[in-house]
């Protein structure tokens, strides 16, 4: 079959940004929880949640290695939380990719902390020992009030128990923060606690991206009607509040998605006074800041 892709994708495709140099792999098609009032990724028809047979997965595993060989570095598991299948499952696609693409040196998946709480520590590393590298985690936000109005169907301690667990085993883990979620009502503690959630788990790396709506608030606004979105000045306010708080010690640190206004790169702690410098000068002086412009936001 030469003129068959080896892997067959339903459309949209979601990838973390630094996967853009990965194979994407679906062992899932859509979000097995999918019910975030903010996410507009996996809502569409074609993307309702089911398993990938284990055969065809494997199959693709093994076409991918026949037509690109010692060219793929990198896997990243999809579609929204791969971590939702059995450990027996995963190992058995991390060791095709191991079998097939031996020049793979980086297995990634997103991951949904409710899904990691039936699997063991131990589990997991058998999971890191057979190839998975990192794990993204859409914390969102650390404040239970905030994630309960989402509907993110987590808490501070579900998200923090699993962070736990995948840096006991071995995963690296990247964190990532919805910056304005909580609207003006909620920010403070959502700040606050977001920082809370990072400083009790110490992430490898932690992200942050503002929440948008391409596809209209309507959906979002129905759990959650006193909501509006932060104004600029209210979103760098939110984030120097954020950045206040953490004490972390050798996190990377990303703001540089493109729904980012400011665009913000460190190490926590070792720049967190040069990034804090970086807040307060767009908050005192934002037509002297490098801003991303409007049009660039990617939105």
């Amino acid at each position: 079959m030469p003129n068959v892709p080896p892997i067959r994708y339903v459309e949209p495709v979601f990838r973390p940004p630094s996967e853009a140099q990965s194979l994407i792999l679906p062992v899932t098609d859509g979000c097995s929880w999918n019910q975030c009032t903010f996410c507009e990724m996996y809502t569409a028809p074609q993307k309702a949640f089911r398993a990938r047979d284990e055969a065809e997965v494997i199959d693709s595993i093994r076409r991918s290695g026949e037509l690109y060989g010692g060219e793929v570095r990198r896997v990243f598991l999809a579609d929204g939380d791969a971590l939702v299948l059995p450990t027996r499952r995963l190992l058995a696609v991390l060791r095709a990719i191991r079998e097939h693409l031996p020049a793979v040196r980086r297995v990634s998946s997103y991951c949904l902390p409710r899904n990691l709480r039936k699997k063991s520590v131990d589990e997991l590393r058998e999971l890191a020992d057979a190839g998975l590298s990192i794990a993204y985690v859409g914390a969102e936000s650390g404040d239970d009030e905030v994630l309960a109005r989402v509907h993110k169907g987590e808490t501070f301690a579900s998200t923090a128990e699993a962070l736990d667990k995948l840096g006991q085993a071995g995963i690296t883990r990247s964190v990532m923060i919805l910056n304005g979620l909580g609207g003006p009502e909620l920010s403070t503690q959502h700040a606050d606690n977001s920082a809370r959630l990072l400083n009790a788990t110490q992430p490898e790396y932690a992200a942050t991206l503002v929440v948008s709506f391409p596809l209209g608030e309507q959906r979002f606004r129905a759990d959650f009607p006193g909501w509006r979105p932060l104004e600029q000045r209210e979103l760098f306010a939110e984030m120097e509040r954020f950045l206040a708080a953490l004490e972390l010690e050798r996190t990377v640190f990303r703001s540089d998605h493109a729904s980012n206004w400011l665009i913000l790169k460190g190490t926590l702690g070792a720049d967190k006074a040069r990034l804090l410098r970086e807040v307060r000068a767009a908050i005192a002086r934002p037509a002297d800041a490098q801003l991303r412009p409007a049009w660039a936001r990617g939105l």
